[in-house]
């Protein structure tokens, strides 16, 4: 079956290079003009992946992607003229998978959605399978997305913020350097934003560890990067 990709976007001269390039590798392609559109498409269409471009009229991307994950995790990938950090910022912690800059490469727009297309299609597979991760009292549920106490409601976690655990906690004991974190969470372009890794792992510490000053589980390899000790073992602060 062949993966079908939701083009939500006012270009039209964009939407239809796009569509021809993505039909000539298999895609089924849907395409929607304004963001009003665009979130009815993502209902009717039911696409695996959406292209979202963030400056669309009616409804802006930000306004999409947020009425899109108030009931759905489809992967979304930006597609935005915007190059602001801010901007980028907003758009994943909306709920965006990845973020493409135009002008950009064809190539590199298809590895992404190839990307997303593996991780989608290796959370259908594991959706059965409700596979949870420990972390002191709080488990980690990674098909619903969310942590829970021993009572209580969930915690609450930003798109960004569950991305990076979700990376750390599905590679227990593992050494992830900076980049690996930056690249997986925040794209390629991010190899070296490290600032942005230190504010959300604090925020991450916050929110799950014990001791936030003196993690246990979400420690620090200095000068490396940070690894997820299922166990407990300690680590530094920063």
């Amino acid at each position: 079956m062949s993966t079908k990709v939701l083009i939500a976007d006012d270009d039209a001269q964009l939407v239809r290079a796009l569509s021809v390039t993505l039909a000539a590798r298999g895609y089924e392609v849907a395409t929607a003009r304004d963001g009003r559109a665009a979130i009815d498409a993502v209902i009717t269409e039911r696409p695996d992946i959406v292209m979202l471009d963030l400056g669309m009229p009616r409804l802006d991307g930000i306004g999409v992607l947020e009425g899109i994950r108030a009931w759905s995790q489809v992967p979304v990938l930006v597609l935005s003229g915007r190059t602001d950090s801010s901007d980028k910022v907003d758009a994943l912690d909306a709920g965006a998978d990845d973020y493409v800059t135009k002008p950009f490469q064809m190539d590199e727009l298809l590895a992404r959605l190839r990307a997303l297309g593996r991780r989608q299609a290796t959370a259908a597979a594991t959706a059965g399978a409700t596979p949870t991760v420990v972390i002191g009292e709080l488990v980690v549920d990674l098909v619903a997305k969310q942590v829970t106490p021993p009572s209580g409601p969930a915690i609450r976690l930003t798109p960004t913020e569950w991305r990076l655990l979700e990376v750390l906690v599905t590679n227990p004991g593992r050494l992830m350097t900076r980049e690996m974190l930056l690249t997986e969470v925040w794209g390629p372009t991010h190899g070296n934003d490290s600032g942005y890794l230190r504010l959300y792992m604090a925020q991450l510490r916050r929110k799950l560890e014990p001791e936030p000053s003196h993690p246990r589980y979400l420690v620090t390899e200095s000068g490396m990067g940070y690894r997820f000790a299922p166990n407990g073992g300690g680590g530094l602060p920063s």
